[in-house]
């Protein structure tokens, strides 16, 4: 396999219109000296998410931005995966919180959804992709396990983090300080790949 082309400096597109990953990105960069600026800074509009997997959705939004741009790229295409609804919401875990992207009425679906069915298992899932202007682009993907909790609770993170309990753990990614989240969330986890891989030899 060839190795991934690194990244030493600069700025760096990321590739979403969501304040909350937008913020999560920022810090999990920010040890690496890399200028982050969001789409909506860019003014770049969101493609539509027609791939079938999340790495897919990632390349097609990071592909757009690099080229958009002119600069790389980093898109995020992540959500939750729930055992008993045979991986649903999976990719359409944004169109589950509707138009106005209210993530109170998608955790509500997902509760509704759950009605009668004792398997609480999930899995959040986030592939990254990074890409070029000239069409290269480098993928990693990272998985986190737990289980579901309602009502939800706390309201630290974004998205479907109430509802989620890592395993291990007691509380909802909703409840954790967010350097906790970090350590263990499946963006942080694509993100150590990322970063070995295109940032830096090691991780220090």
């Amino acid at each position: 396999m060839a190795e991934a082309r690194r990244i030493t400096g600069g700025r760096l597109a990321i590739a979403t219109h969501n304040p909350g990953k937008l913020v999560e990105i920022a810090d999990l960069l920010r040890p690496y000296g890399i200028e982050v600026v969001g789409a909506a800074a860019l003014g770049l509009a969101e493609p539509a998410e027609t791939g079938a997997t999340f790495e897919a959705n990632a390349q097609l939004k990071a592909l757009a931005a690099a080229c958009a741009s002119g600069l790389p790229a980093l898109a995020d295409d992540s959500g939750l995966a729930v055992a008993a609804l045979g991986g649903a919401p999976g990719i359409y875990s944004a169109r589950w919180a509707g138009p106005q992207k209210d993530f109170a009425v998608a955790m509500q679906h997902v509760e509704r959804a759950l009605a009668g069915k004792p398997d609480r298992r999930a899995t959040f899932v986030a592939a990254l992709a990074l890409a070029w202007p000239d069409g290269q682009v480098e993928i990693f993907r990272g998985e986190v396990r737990g289980t579901l909790v309602f009502p939800p609770r706390g309201t630290r993170g974004f998205g479907y983090d109430p509802i989620f309990v890592p395993e291990g753990g007691t509380q909802t990614f909703g409840e954790m300080e967010p350097a906790a989240k970090h350590a263990i969330s499946h963006r942080a986890r694509a993100f150590a790949k990322l970063i070995a891989a295109c940032f830096c030899s090691s991780i220090d």
